[in-house]
């Protein structure tokens, strides 16, 4: 009975909704950007772009929204339970935590405020056109500030994974953890400027990465391994 009679045992239980409701949205994700993306600009992709749109996208998007909210509450669950524990803000894990839950926050803002808005225009459209009316001249505006917010949040995906498994599996490197203010200030704009890169919409020379699956991947082990580098030599 420890799991509900123990503060150890409501943290896992925190923990595991947490997982579950992560592998949702990541998984929902990585399918949007590294499968139906690619698959709506093959010829075959094209025509069955519509249907798609107004019939599994919609199902999609609600699993996609539903399991970033729960990640980003229980997520910010455990972070006030660690408090609550004991874990001081100058522990090594509480500054690995933050990263990755800073990372975490945009992507479930972004989910919420950019993507989801931009989408229900998209699919009113398919579902208007589809009626035989005629079409939305901000349809496709709308899938580009969500197709360039979807690929911000696989390129912070990266990262975000990589500081929340360290926090607990990785004990060396950040030397210290003091959470010092110089490494929060260059870390934090390193990842205001990605976040830039959903809140500016399509278009701007630095999104180039982000046109194709393999750019952003790269770009998001790239941004990971900064923002080690960052953590190794400043904290």
């Amino acid at each position: 009975m420890d799991l509900i009679t123990t503060l150890s045992g409501w943290e896992f239980l925190v923990r595991y909704f947490h997982f579950l409701a992560g592998v949702c949205w990541i998984g929902m994700l990585w399918y949007f950007n590294f499968v139906q993306t690619p698959f709506f600009g093959s010829e075959l992709g094209g025509t069955a772009k519509s249907a798609v749109t107004r019939g599994l996208v919609p199902n999609a998007l609600w699993w996609f929204r539903w399991g970033a909210m729960f990640t980003f509450l229980t997520g910010w669950t455990i972070v006030l339970m660690k408090l609550h524990g004991g874990v001081g803000l100058g522990d090594v894990y509480m500054t690995r935590i933050l990263t990755g839950g800073l990372m975490g926050t945009f992507m479930w803002a972004n989910v919420w405020f950019i993507i989801w808005p931009a989408q229900q225009v998209v699919i009113a459209n398919a579902e208007t056109v589809a009626a035989g009316g005629e079409a939305n001249p901000e349809a496709a505006a709308a899938g580009g500030r969500a197709g360039m917010a979807s690929r911000t949040n696989t390129l912070f995906s990266i990262p975000m994974l990589f500081f929340m498994g360290s926090a607990s599996h990785l004990h060396s490197s950040f030397a210290n953890g003091t959470n010092d203010m110089v490494y929060w200030i260059v870390a934090g704009a390193i990842i205001l400027f990605g976040e830039a890169q959903a809140l500016i919409g399509p278009g701007a020379a630095t999104q180039k990465p982000l046109t194709s699956v393999s750019g952003t991947i790269h770009a998001g082990l790239a941004l990971t391994l900064v923002l080690y580098v960052v953590g190794a030599v400043l904290n």
